[in-house]
């Protein structure tokens, strides 16, 4: 049989049956500093997918960063057929400064599909889509929550596609939130090129956490598995249970200043006109509920009680049936019931069954 042909990636060749990081020029900070784009690629000896795995395309969300640094570190990728292209910090800039936006303030996930002679966040897509999507054939992007909110575990996508919806249900996350696309997104783009593709949401920004990535890693290896890139037998099982789909989610915004005392937490059903939290002033002379428009799941938690009118502090995957919304927790749960592969999960606010 013929050897596979060589990858080719912003001029690099990787051999068939290795992997090699490979270094894309950004552009150069004020010191004449150059910066790049790491990429990982895993160019396996058999063919297959080409499936790209990235994160922080907002500066700092970082557990992606780490999702990735561990699924490249999985043993299955020894039985790798296809390629596994992983770009662990797509916005270099933000990722340096610890920000989500880039330096002239704009969010690179909003500059698709880019152009050459634009603006840095354009420029940036521009390369991104030039030098390593018009490569792939599947794409998982990996977030969390903005700074001070956490996001439950979840895959959004735009469930018109049939390879999308057999990625994001092979994903394995309790919710699967069927999310319209937004223009200028890397998700909108590749839509537009019939690359399917899902985003992980899990977390907050600037800081890890072990449930989630453990979470993610699990969820990319079923999708490689489900894809046929890495044996059957190979990574985490199958849960046990199928995900829950959301047919939308909705914003939940204070409509009073003050401090906020959360009184639904993460992962809890909530039935519309339930309480979610109050909003007070300093001296206790006022204080005003805040109720839920909808029945769901709590999905993002503002975890700063400092708010202002108009704030989002709630996010809500929205189920019509409290059923659905039990199942998905329940499925949640029983996820990491005795299928924890080489890490110990710890218990997080939202294992335990809220009434």
């Amino acid at each position: 049989m013929a050897a596979r042909a060589p990858f080719v990636i912003a001029g690099n060749e990787i051999k068939a049956g290795t992997r090699q990081t490979v270094e894309i020029p950004v552009a150069k900070l004020y010191t004449h500093t150059p910066l790049h784009i790491p990429v990982e690629v895993v160019h396996g000896r058999r063919s297959g997918p080409v499936l790209m795995v990235c994160g922080a395309i907002h500066g700092d969300e970082i557990n992606g960063v780490e999702i990735v640094r561990r699924v490249l570190t999985n043993s299955a990728l020894r039985h790798l057929r296809g390629t596994l292209v992983a770009v662990p910090i797509v916005n270099i800039f933000g990722f340096v400064q610890r920000t989500r936006y880039l330096p002239d303030r704009r969010d690179l996930n909003r500059c698709f599909p880019g152009s050459e002679t634009g603006s840095l966040g354009g420029r940036i897509a521009y390369l991104l889509r030039t030098q390593i999507m018009e490569n792939v054939s599947h794409i998982i992007d990996l977030h969390t929550g903005a700074i001070h909110r956490f996001n439950l575990p979840q895959i959004r996508a735009e469930l018109k596609n049939p390879e999308t919806i057999r990625m994001a249900e092979a994903f394995g996350a309790p919710i699967i939130i069927n999310a319209s696309l937004r223009e200028g997104s890397l998700r909108a783009y590749a839509d537009s090129q019939d690359i399917p593709v899902v985003t992980f949401e899990g977390g907050e920004a600037l800081r890890f956490d072990d449930v989630v990535i453990s979470s993610g890693v699990k969820g990319v290896i079923r999708v490689m598995r489900e894809l046929e890139m890495i044996p059957a037998k190979k990574g985490p099982k199958a849960p046990r249970k199928r995900s829950e789909t959301a047919a939308n989610s909705q914003w939940v915004r204070t409509d009073t200043d003050g401090i906020m005392r959360p009184v639904a937490s993460l992962g809890q059903k909530v039935r519309k006109g339930q309480k979610l939290a109050m909003v007070a002033d300093p001296f206790g002379e006022s204080e005003t509920a805040v109720l839920s428009p909808c029945s769901g799941i709590v999905i993002c938690v503002n975890n700063l009680p400092l708010v202002n009118e108009g704030e989002a502090i709630y996010h809500i995957a929205r189920f019509d049936e409290l059923n659905e919304a039990e199942k998905a927790m329940d499925y949640f749960r029983s996820s990491y019931e005795g299928d924890v592969g080489d890490d110990m999960i710890p218990v997080h606010p939202w294992d335990d069954r809220q009434k």
